[in-house]
């Protein structure tokens, strides 16, 4: 150490705080480094022993001469020789006053080894005092082993006369005493041992480290100085090592998305489990929301309101259907094809209200196949109606018997049929990969998509391929029929109807792939309930206004009426 605060002297470093060890913290001769001004450290207590400096101080010429050691040091202190003249030196004329020497010999003001060594004689005294002395008398002539005197010395327990226990616990070893020493600068300043704290182990739990005056720091500053060249990083970030400096200089990072750290300095951040995510803080990981079209969501609530509206819509007409059932312009075109009609699309509003709410295992196979009976079964009805309208202006022409083959048993055989191809469809996708609900945590990275999964996206897309191709083959006929010179062609408004079903279905595609999360629901829904009100506006809204407001024209004779074809 002496050699380190040496070469330091020559060269200083900046202010530094030094944390001393016991040994060299205590040692008087560094005291002249002022650079370890504010050093501090534990040390061996400071004490006074009682009669040492009389002792030491009671030495006289004759006395020194009986040790070379002592005679080494009189003749070194006092720059003169006890064996006469001798090497140019004068002789030791008794004149020599040991008591105006100011040098370690006679400091006995910081004695803290010695003091170990003064406590470790008067306990192996105990401990001999033991082994040969009973209650009454001591035999100094007994004759004793180092066993029987080791075994005796754990047993000591005795007060010196400076007012130190000297005892040892059941591994051999004394209380722990140590003094908290600073080296502070006083007003000359030179430095000096400064006793500010104490720390005793045989004190009860929590005490045994005790503050006896204020610290003096480098800098002679009261505040704590920080050792660190870096704050400390906060949870939620960790330490990166800033390049060339040392290791205690760094940045804090935070953690990147789905990483956190709870501890303070942490090195590394840690990935939260695939349905958690961090909070704000990131020092923590909490359940990721579930998303999913929820019945008390607003948009839920608008789209079941409009689903009712329809459904309500459906049977109103129905209502008004069935009151003038026997008019000619609900008996036109085959009344129970309307009704059926009707049927199918109150079923179709309906059937959106299967997509709201939580998915499970029913209602993910409840709602596709629902939704694509019920439109196969309305789109079916919409082309029995179609081709009802091409056969009738057929059978006008001479000789035509087509309406024989085509007459209400066909047309409800037709519609059968139709719809059971789309139910087997149903059924194979139900029965090979059924749709199910899944967790999709890649669209969201802090939140999880409940949906359902389509299982088999070919049978998915083959349930809306075939309702397209019915769509698509209403749509054509309906266009062909649409100059057919009537003063009610109902396939003008079987063609406006296909044509926004068309649509509306055609630009759901996009909408429904590129659509993210509960939206991608409420597309779909939007689109069912879209195509409904324009097949039921479409188709049957003339119809009602006739009945309603214009029942003049409800006449057969009105309805057979050839008007020139206009192009649509």
């Amino acid at each position: 150490m002496r050699f380190l605060l040496e070469e330091l002297a020559r060269q200083p470093p900046p202010p530094l705080q030094w944390i001393g060890s016991e040994d060299w913290i205590s040692h008087s001769e560094f005291l002249r480094y002022n650079m370890c001004a504010g050093a501090i450290g534990f040390g061996v207590p400071r004490s006074v022993i009682p009669g040492l400096r009389e002792f030491l101080l009671d030495l006289s010429p004759a006395q020194a001469l009986k040790s070379p050691l002592l005679t080494e040091f009189w003749e070194s202190s006092f720059s003169c020789s006890l064996k006469g003249s001798s090497g140019g030196a004068r002789e030791c004329d008794g004149s020599e006053d040991i008591r105006a020497l100011q040098n370690p010999y006679t400091d006995t003001s910081q004695l803290r080894i010695t003091n170990l060594v003064y406590k470790a004689t008067y306990a192996i005294a105990q401990a001999i005092h033991g082994v040969i002395c009973n209650d009454t008398q001591c035999d100094k002539s007994a004759k004793f082993t180092p066993w029987q005197i080791l075994d005796q010395l754990k047993r000591v327990n005795f007060t010196t006369r400076n007012g130190f226990q000297v005892s040892f616990d059941s591994n051999g070893d004394p209380v722990a005493v140590y003094d908290l020493i600073n080296w502070q600068v006083r007003k000359d300043g030179t430095l000096v041992f400064v006793t500010v704290g104490q720390y005793d182990s045989s004190k009860p739990r929590s005490q045994e480290f005790s503050m006896s005056r204020a610290i003096s720091w480098v800098g002679g500053k009261t505040e704590v100085p920080r050792s660190v060249c870096s704050e400390s990083c906060p949870p939620g970030t960790r330490k990166a090592v800033q390049k060339g400096k040392p290791v205690c200089c760094y940045d804090c990072i935070p953690c990147a998305e789905g990483e956190i750290s709870n501890k303070t300095d942490s090195l590394n951040c840690v990935q939260c489990p695939s349905e958690f995510w961090p909070n704000t803080q990131r020092n923590s990981c909490f359940p990721k929301a579930v998303e999913f079209l929820s019945w008390n969501d607003t948009l839920s609530i608008i789209l079941i309101v409009f689903s009712i509206t329809g459904a309500f819509i459906a049977v109103c007409v129905t209502a008004v259907f069935y009151k003038n059932r026997t008019s000619p312009i609900v008996r036109a075109n085959n009344s129970e094809l309307s009704f059926l009609l009707l049927f199918s699309l109150t079923l179709c509003f309906l059937c959106s209200l299967t997509f709201i709410g939580q998915p499970s295992e029913w209602s993910c196979m409840l709602r596709h196949t629902a939704f694509g009976i019920t439109f196969v079964l309305c789109i079916s009805c919409v082309l029995g109606k179609t081709i009802v309208v091409l056969m009738a202006f057929r059978a006008t022409l001479p000789g035509s018997n087509v309406m024989k083959w085509f007459g209400p048993p066909q047309q409800r055989l037709s519609v059968l049929a139709f719809t059971l191809i789309q139910v087997l469809i149903c059924v194979i996708w139900l029965t090979t990969t059924p749709p199910i609900p899944f967790k999709n945590l890649k669209h969201y990275k802090e939140r999880i998509i409940l949906e359902c999964g389509l299982g088999s996206a070919i049978g998915f897309w083959a349930v809306l391929g075939y309702i397209g191709f019915l769509a698509l083959l209403c749509f054509i006929l309906a266009f062909l029929a649409r100059k057919l010179p009537d003063n009610f062609n109902e396939a003008k408004f079987i063609t406006f109807s296909m044509l926004i079903f068309c649509a509306v279905w055609v630009t759901f595609i996009p909408a429904y792939v590129s659509s993210p999360g509960k939206f991608t629901v409420a597309v779909e829904i939007f689109a069912i309930l879209a195509s409904s009100f324009g097949l039921i506006i479409c188709i049957f809204a003339p119809k009602c206004f006739i009945i309603v407001f214009r029942p003049e024209q409800n006449t057969k004779k009105h309805l057979l009426v050839k008007v020139p074809s206009k192009a649509l």
